[in-house]
């Protein structure tokens, strides 16, 4: 394979623009389907659909799936409806569905028409009726099955069979004459049980397995915690309708990974680097606006407190600290949480040990933090001076406060079914800010007025 440079991009270019065909040909020859999909991406649509047109089906369809969302729409909205469909005849059903899924509502009908694989054009269909976010959205019906009262000839025989159309071979399943899961078949026993009167006699019962309404996070805690490579798919009274293979179930949680990253950066929707600038300000303003009127608010609350400054002028020197500190330590304290409740290390009905547990880490911070910032204080202005104390106690209880609610907020969005995503970065920020500067200027209002 060639080195994917710049000098060579520009030879392709070239190549492209002249339209010379056969040079066009020989270079993506050299490239695997991932390359050619890295290429598109930095070619200009009409130039993509030039090259594209010179790939094989079954290339062009990998090309497809390895290119960038964004990018492959766009190279689908400019390609016939029946080149579209030669394309999906050569993918995985799941893959097929992830595909189509990328064309407008209008053209989906169309292209699914020009299949000529009736029965793949089914399952396509019926994928589609499942709900996004669940297992039955990420599976394919390309799988090994066999019936659980054939004899060891007859199940070889059928598997070379049903081998013939797949690319990976992951597991057999095995299922009764209803078509329920009743086992997998490893392909080792196949070996060392030649002689077995039937397949239930060999399989291994009890297999792991998901319904098609499972959500995809519990899927995947299932694929880490098991180590599995693929699982079948059940619906409601047990019978097999598809598998999951752990490359859909790695797709997904890194889609989510990068969502959720986004939601805790105060991002809205899902966004890209290349996005226009209309895109990405839709997607980042809101955040910005609610920062604002943050800010807003604890300019209000400052303003009610002039009299304290007036008094004593270097309060104000500790404002950043306040506000800092409270926001770092809530979202510490959130993230833990979401990422215990994303890996499953955390169960939701630990609710109350969670926050006992941040609470006793709270008040140890607390008191390390505020101890340090006394004795700075104290060199520096005087152990008798009210900032001094007022800094100190202000930082003890909005230490308390952020740790308490960065952990009471993911909970509880948790429980009433929003990503808990949304409990960190801006959200918690700007709450404690808000609460943290309150809790300063009630403080040293308070301190000021007993201690004169």
């Amino acid at each position: 394979m060639k080195e994917y440079t710049e000098e060579y991009l520009n030879t392709i270019q070239q190549i492209v623009r002249e339209r010379d065909v056969k040079r066009a040909k020989e270079f993506l020859a050299e490239l695997h389907p991932a390359d050619i999909a890295e290429l598109f991406e930095d070619l200009a649509i009409d130039d993509a659909e030039f090259l594209n047109e010179l790939l094989e089906d079954d290339t062009a369809a990998e090309v497809l799936m390895e290119m960038d969302e964004d990018e492959r729409r766009k190279l689908l909205a400019n390609m016939p409806k029946e080149e579209i469909a030669r394309s999906l005849e050569h993918l995985d059903t799941d893959d097929a569905v992830d595909l189509i899924q990328d064309l407008k509502e209008e053209d989906r009908d169309e292209v699914i028409s020009h299949i000529d694989d009736v029965e793949q054009a089914g399952d396509i269909i019926d994928l589609l009726k499942y709900d996004d976010d669940t297992a039955g959205s990420l599976m394919g019906t390309e799988m090994i099955i066999v019936n659980e009262n054939w004899s060891m000839p007859e199940c070889l025989k059928e598997m070379r069979v049903q081998a013939e159309d797949m690319d990976e071979i992951y597991n057999v399943y095995v299922v009764d004459d209803d078509h329920r899961l009743r086992g997998v078949f490893p392909l080792k026993k196949m070996i060392t049980h030649p002689s077995a009167s039937k397949v239930k006699h060999v399989m291994d019962t009890d297999p792991f397995s998901v319904k098609t309404d499972t959500p995809i996070e519990d899927v995947a805690h299932d694929f880490e915690k098991y180590n599995l490579a693929a699982m079948p798919v059940v619906d409601s009274i047990g019978r097999l309708v598809g598998r999951i293979t752990f490359d859909d179930v790695m797709d997904k949680v890194r889609e989510y990974s990068e969502r959720d990253y986004q939601l805790a950066s105060g991002i809205s929707t899902d966004v890209e680097s290349d996005d226009n600038i209309f895109t990405q300000t839709k997607a980042r303003l809101p955040w910005l606006l609610i920062g604002m009127i943050g800010g807003l608010a604890n300019s209000v609350i400052l303003g009610g407190f002039e009299k304290g400054f007036a008094t004593n002028p270097a309060m104000a020197l500790f404002i950043p600290l306040i506000g800092g500190t409270g926001g770092n330590v809530g979202i510490q304290s959130s993230a833990i949480i979401v990422q215990g409740l994303a890996n499953g290390s955390l169960d939701i009905k630990d609710s109350a040990r969670q926050l006992w547990k941040e609470l006793s880490v709270g008040l140890l911070n607390a008191t390390i933090i505020s101890l340090l910032v006394f004795c700075y204080n104290c060199f520096r202005l005087d152990p008798t001076n009210v900032t001094t104390i007022a800094v100190s106690v202000s930082l003890f209880c909005v230490v308390i406060f952020a740790s308490v609610f960065g952990t009471f907020v993911p909970l509880t969005l948790e429980k009433l079914k929003i990503d808990p995503a949304l409990a960190t970065g801006p959200f918690i920020s700007i709450t404690n800010d808000i609460i943290g500067m309150l809790i300063y200027m009630l403080v040293s209002s308070a301190l000021i007025e007993s201690l004169g």
